[in-house]
């Protein structure tokens, strides 16, 4: 009963900011990224909550229970560190040639300073692919939903996805900045009290954590665990995470944070603010390590089929370390952290989808020319359209889920923003580029990644790099194809200069 209650006021409070970003939601353009008016601070805590998510409270800890100190070290530390530089390095830079060139999304972006409508929708069409991170999200929100509420898959997916896409619909970019400010703000204190039941948990039975954790694996505190299938070398753990933390900033909802405010200082700002509330969001993922103690691996078994659940690590270490009354205020808490990014990746899919693919093949097939306040209007409405849609084919698939789902999320999105970096980069760091090079680099980038991921093992199967893991395969990837490219883009650079 009290999680009926508290779930109706969450989604009662949800509902209310999302009509407030209604309000403020006039056109496409706001629809797509606001009118620039947005607090640094918001954007900050909207940024950090969007990043963190499902992955860091409810997936990610189950990799940690079962790989140890590796996974930690590859899905936190690395990835965190990779994230915040690549975060540094494009945000400024990005924003300022956004607002020069009145760019709505990163295709939009890389059209415009491409100067190239093909480039564009490449891009567009390759944004597709973070449907895969959306199949990802509701998967884990049913998870806690059905623990939290008690009811089955479907109507879990029925309310999380008619729930999520009416608000996105009628608010778009204010709504998921608005309801991420309260679900992020949300997360802390939620992250504050986890964190601090591990801390007491280590003081009042270290010597007994850390001999159920030996018992289980003596590599569980190693930093390179040898026996693992997806982190164990050196490659595989720091170097692939941090690669992987760093592209990661190339997602659409992620990167186009920039274009919510209108200075520098704003952009700095909103950075620090970044910086602080994710390493907090990060270090979640030691729950990890205290389920070995605080949870009987028998309940992590899934009741139905009596196979082990990775994924349930957070939600069953929740209901053994806390009273029912504090697991159930948490649980809700968890599914504004998945709701938080899945809004943001459905603002981010339907209006690039809508301006980047919809309008152009209108552009191509239409016999008449239409005004750009005509275009908006095909756009918003367009955008409308795929959100529902979008909805409709998630909730196919989660009927049926994929067996690992924080795998199959990942090796869609990471071949999303794969794509995205050597443009993003090559467009930020140097004033002028060849086109051909820049489009060959991030072909070779996603074609790497998805050919090794698919057929690497089979390929070489004596090889010590960990195919099953899509991170490292990202991360091969991003080096065979960047590396070239921003080679190439230097020379081509420098003779441009001589010339001129």
């Amino acid at each position: 009963m009290l999680a009926w209650i508290l779930f109706s006021i969450y989604l009662v409070g949800t509902a209310y900011l999302g009509w407030l970003g209604h309000q403020k939601t006039d056109g496409f353009s706001s629809f797509a990224i606001g009118k620039g008016d947005l607090s640094p601070l918001v954007v900050g805590i909207t940024l950090a909550a969007s990043t963190a998510s499902a992955a860091t409270f409810i997936i990610n800890p189950g990799f940690v229970y079962v790989d140890g100190l590796a996974a930690f070290m590859h899905l936190g530390i690395a990835v965190y560190l990779g994230f915040l530089l690549m975060l540094c390095l494009l945000s400024f830079r990005f924003r300022r040639l956004g607002d020069e060139m009145g760019a709505l999304t990163i295709p939009d972006w890389i059209g415009k300073r491409y100067r190239s409508k093909g480039f564009s929708i490449y891009f567009a069409i390759l944004n597709l692919l973070g449907f895969a991170f959306v199949v990802l999200l509701v998967g884990g929100i049913s998870i806690v939903m059905q623990r939290l509420l008690g009811i089955s898959n479907t109507p879990a997916l029925l309310i999380t996805l008619i729930f999520v896409t009416a608000y996105v619909f009628l608010g778009g970019t204010y709504a998921h900045v608005f309801t991420n400010m309260l679900q992020g703000s949300l997360m802390i204190g939620v992250s504050l009290l986890i964190i601090a039941s591990g801390i007491y948990l280590m003081w009042t039975d270290g010597p007994a954590l850390l001999s159920s954790i030996r018992e289980t694996s003596p590599y569980l505190l190693s930093g390179i665990n040898p026996e693992g299938k997806l982190f164990n070398n050196f490659f595989s753990i720091y170097i692939a995470g941090f690669c992987i933390g760093a592209a990661l900033v190339c997602q659409p909802h992620i990167l186009t944070k920039a274009l919510y405010v209108k200075t520098d200082k704003a952009v700095r700002q909103y950075i620090g603010v970044f910086t602080i509330v994710y390493f907090l969001f990060t270090l979640l993922l030691l729950t990890g390590f205290w389920a070995h103690l605080a949870v009987p691996a028998d309940l992590l078994n899934d009741p139905n089929t009596g196979q082990f659940r990775q994924d349930l690590v957070m939600t069953i270490y929740l209901q053994q370390v806390f009273p029912e009354w504090v697991f159930t205020v948490i649980s809700v808490v968890l599914l504004a952290a998945a709701m938080s990014t899945l809004d943001g990746l459905l603002v981010g899919i339907s209006t690039i989808t809508a301006n980047d693919l919809v309008l152009p093949i209108m552009e191509k097939v239409s016999v008449t020319k239409r005004s750009r306040e005509k275009k908006m209007k095909v756009a918003f409405s367009a955008s409308h359209i795929v959100l529902i849609l979008i909805a409709i084919l998630t909730f196919w698939i989660n009927l049926y889920p994929p067996k690992l789902l924080g795998i199959f999320g990942q090796v869609g999105v990471y071949g999303l923003v794969l794509a995205a970096v050597p443009p993003l980069l090559i467009g930020v760091l140097f004033r002028q580029a060849s086109l051909p090079l820049v489009w060959a680099g991030s072909i070779l980038c996603i074609g790497t990644h998805f050919f090794l991921y698919f057929i690497g093992q089979k390929l070489f199967p004596n090889s010590s790099f960990t195919f099953d893991n899509p991170g490292v395969t990202a991360a091969i990837g991003l080096l065979i194809g960047l590396s070239p490219t921003l080679l190439g883009s230097y020379i081509y650079t420098q003779q441009k200069n001589s010339i001129n």
